[in-house]
């Protein structure tokens, strides 16, 4: 599997700091963004520690299987839940922080996507965009059992509460994902301060356009501040050549 990708983040116009994090590794064949909560600047100790769990558990393997791809997900998000949850015993002040987080390895058939919380991933492929992922929230819930209507969804007095996150309990669900890919499909990772502020249609738009990756990342952040930056930004995209 060739790639190419990039990854950014930003603090948006109105947080002080960034507990956003991301990572793009073509060589070793993994993508990561992760979105910190909690407050007193754990929110960034949250998404770190996720990012540090990750990094030391990975090793250049370009053929492993779609079992050994799905395994070394579990094996990540479990140790991160477990780094979170052992630094909120060392330091209690911490109490209540959090990540969300998307993970995605390659395999030799295609990729495993670990999914927890309101982060997303999208794929991009043939001119149309897919959201490959559902937001663990309470809105998304109530969207699922028809209680409300997505216009509706969108100022909900609760659409900022997530019902699952890495660090939350010791019996962490994560939601697998398996899929393949075509020569010059996009995968695009993001936190929910993209998702939040940016039209589907108009991430499609960007990604259809003929300019190079990191450009195309550069302009999804700009969208979101453009349209207020209420949160950090983090956008992982990924190119299959």
């Amino acid at each position: 599997m060739y790639t190419i990708a990039c990854c950014n983040t930003d603090p948006g116009l109105v947080r002080s700091h960034n507990e956003d994090t991301c990572l793009a590794n073509n060589e070793d064949g993994y993508f990561l963004v992760a979105d910190g909560m909690g407050g007193a600047a754990a929110g960034e100790v949250a998404s770190a520690l996720f990012k540090k769990a990750t990094v030391g558990l990975f090793s250049s393997d370009p053929e492993r299987t779609p079992d050994e791809a799905q395994e070394l997900v579990m094996e990540c998000f479990q140790s991160a839940n477990r780094k979170i949850l052992s630094h909120v015993n060392e330091v209690p002040s911490h109490s209540g922080m959090g990540c969300t987080a998307e993970l995605l390895v390659f395999h030799n058939d295609g990729f495993i996507l670990g999914h927890v919380g309101d982060s997303r991933t999208y794929s991009w492929s043939r001119g149309r965009l897919k959201q490959l992922t559902k937001d663990h929230t309470f809105v998304q819930e109530q969207l699922d059992q028809d209680l409300i209507s997505k216009e509706q969804a969108k100022t909900h007095s609760m659409r900022n509460l997530i019902l699952r996150v890495v660090g939350s309990n010791d019996g962490l669900k994560v939601d697998i994902i398996h899929d393949n890919v075509l020569v010059g499909d996009i995968l695009l990772l993001c936190t929910d301060g993209l998702s939040s502020m940016v039209e589907d249609v108009q991430v499609k738009e960007i990604l259809a356009i003929e300019e190079p990756l990191a450009v195309k990342g550069t302009m999804l952040i700009d969208q979101a501040n453009n349209a207020g930056g209420k949160d950090n930004i983090a956008v992982v995209l990924i190119e299959i050549i």
